[in-house]
């Protein structure tokens, strides 16, 4: 579970590390952290047990999308990267052909 004292918002560039179990060839369960890094467009349930973030990359020019439930026992840790300037608590118009670049505030 991560502690959401950081307040999360749409716009911000973050990276989500999560644990993921694993097999190898020998049939032995190994666990490793795997990363997933890119902007979130929504959050939804503020405050709630069931709040979850919508996060979105470009991987390779496909748009891949993981949602995330900030309560997950798998996420170890939330990095804020980036902050960007934005007016609309939904961003799902970047899911489109959205060319411009959207502006950042600095992270103290």
């Amino acid at each position: 579970m991560v502690e959401t004292k950081m307040e999360l918002k749409p716009g911000m560039t973050v990276r989500v590390h999560q644990k993921i179990k694993e097999l190898n060839s020998k049939g032995e369960e190994k666990e490793r952290i795997q990363y997933f890094e890119g902007i979130i467009i929504a959050r939804k349930h503020n405050n709630e047990i069931g709040s979850t973030i919508t996060v979105r990359k470009n991987s390779e020019g496909v748009g891949v999308e993981k949602i995330f439930p900030l309560n997950l026992p798998t996420i170890t840790k939330i990095e804020i990267k980036k902050q960007a300037l934005v007016r609309r608590a939904k961003l799902y118009f970047l899911r489109g052909k959205y060319k411009k670049r959207l502006k950042e505030k600095t992270i103290k």
